[in-house]
C-alpha cells in the first residue's frame, strides 16, 4: 500500500479510538452528561466512513494483489524468456562446438590423407629407383656375359684357327711342301 491509503487507515483508527475513548470513560461510570454526546447522525456518518473506508481498503487490497500477481505473472514469462534464451543459447553453442569439432576433424582426415599420399608416393619412387638399379644391374651383367661371350668365342675362334694353322703345319713338315702344293693344284 501507498502512503495514501495508510493515512486514511489511521486516521479512521484515530476516530475509532475516540470513540472508544468515550465509551470507556462512560463505563467507568461518567455520565453521558459530562462527555459530549454523539448524535445518530455523527454515529451513522462515523460508520459510513468506516465502511467507505473498509471497502477503499478491501479495494486496495485486491488492487495489489492484482498488481502482485501481474507482476509475479511478468516475472515468471521473465523467466521463461530467459530460459528459452539460455536453451536457445546453449544450442547455437552446441551446434557451434559441433562444427569446430567437425572442422577439425576433416583438417586432422586431409592432413592424414595428405600424409598418406607422401608416403604412397615415397614407396612408389624407392620401389621405381630400386627396378631402375635392378634393371641397369641385369642390362650391365647381360653386357659383361655378352662380352664375356664374345671373347669366349674369339679365344676358342683363335684356339680353332691355332690348331688348325699347327696341324697344317705339322702336315707340310710331314708331307712336304709338294703334297700341298699338288693338292692344291688338282
Amino acid at each position: 500500500m501507498n502512503v495514501h491509503y495508510a493515512s486514511r487507515a489511521a486516521a479512521t483508527l484515530a476516530m475509532l479510538l475516540s470513540v472508544c475513548a468515550q465509551a470507556a470513560d462512560t463505563e467507568r461510570g461518567k455520565t453521558v452528561s459530562e462527555t459530549p454526546a454523539v448524535s445518530a447522525e455523527d454515529l451513522a456518518a462515523i460508520g459510513e466512513r468506516i465502511r467507505q473506508t473498509g471497502a477503499q481498503i478491501r479495494a486496495d487490497i485486491k488492487e495489489a494483489r492484482a498488481r502482485l500477481d501481474a507482476q509475479k505473472a511478468q516475472e515468471e514469462a521473465e523467466r521463461k524468456r530467459e530460459a528459452e534464451q539460455a536453451r536457445q543459447q546453449a544450442i547455437r553453442e552446441s551446434k557451434h562446438r559441433q562444427a569446430v569439432e567437425a572442422a577439425q576433424a576433416r583438417t586432422r582426415l586431409e592432413a592424414a590423407a595428405r600424409t598418406e599420399q607422401a608416403e604412397r608416393e615415397r614407396q612408389e619412387a624407392l620401389h621405381a629407383k630400386r627396378q631402375q638399379a635392378e634393371k641397369a644391374k641385369r642390362e650391365e651383367q647381360l653386357a659383361l656375359a655378352a662380352q664375356s661371350t664374345k671373347e669366349e668365342q674369339a679365344a676358342r675362334l683363335r684356339a680353332t684357327r691355332e690348331r688348325a694353322a699347327e696341324a697344317l703345319s705339322q702336315a707340310r713338315a710331314s708331307a712336304g711342301v709338294r703334297a700341298f702344293a699338288e693338292e692344291s693344284g688338282r
